[in-house]
């Protein structure tokens, strides 16, 4: 009788990630992986100990192939505005997986690619060695706040996002203007959070490059 096929780490996060296009991180399990691949959940275990453990490494090859082919290029704003975007546009490519980043972070091969990068990028600003690491953990934060937070938006269906939009126009348009004078002022021109997510990236990750700047002797 033929033994049971022994699946590489690889493949195993590959059937993972494509799971996790159609699911959350809530409902994904360790067993439906398994059935996925047609074996028992066992075997899986030899790859990771948990699933935090799997879900930790699907997050760290996506930065991984954000850092693939990056070519430090520019001053040190440049740099880091270029790979924030390099990650943003890794992390788009499955949402699932960028939500699940800002909840467990990574600290795998392509944490430390990336750690590597944004560190050596602030030394080369000029900031006291005793400034980086706090520096560059607002940074990360922000980095992963916003893809995350991105990340929440384009996974709900267009039926969720439909009835969103609908209860943020009655909360705004239908705000008393005695209670929420300041609401009722700006209401049409006040857009949901979903709303040009692009250009809030850009304005937030420069906000926060040019407050690095000023703290440079």
């Amino acid at each position: 009788m033929a033994g049971r096929r022994r699946w590489t780490t690889e493949e195993i996060l590959d059937t993972a990630a494509e799971l996790l296009r159609t699911s959350d991180a809530e409902s994904f399990s360790v067993r439906k992986l398994a059935a996925a691949l047609g074996t028992d959940s066992s075997s899986l275990y030899r790859h990771f100990r948990t699933k935090t453990e799997l879900l930790r490494a699907l997050a760290d090859r996506i930065l991984v192939s954000a850092v693939d082919g990056y070519r430090p290029e520019g001053d040190w704003k440049q740099r880091l505005t270029a790979l924030a975007r390099r990650l943003r546009e890794a992390f788009g490519t499955q949402p699932q997986i960028a939500a699940i980043w800002g909840r467990y972070a990574s600290g795998g091969h392509g944490s430390r690619l990336v750690m590597e990068q944004v560190l050596e990028a602030l030394r080369e600003a000029g900031l006291p060695d005793e400034e980086i690491p706090a520096r560059y953990h607002r940074l990360g934060i922000l980095i992963a706040a916003l893809i995350s937070a991105e990340a929440g938006v384009t996974t709900i269906t267009p039926e969720e996002r439909e009835q969103g939009l609908e209860l943020f126009r009655v909360a705004v348009l239908g705000a008393d203007p005695e209670r929420f004078p300041a609401l009722a002022h700006f209401a049409r021109d006040v857009r949901p959070l979903g709303a040009d997510r692009g250009a809030a990236f850009e304005e937030l990750i420069a906000a926060q490059l040019a407050d690095i700047e000023a703290a440079i002797p």
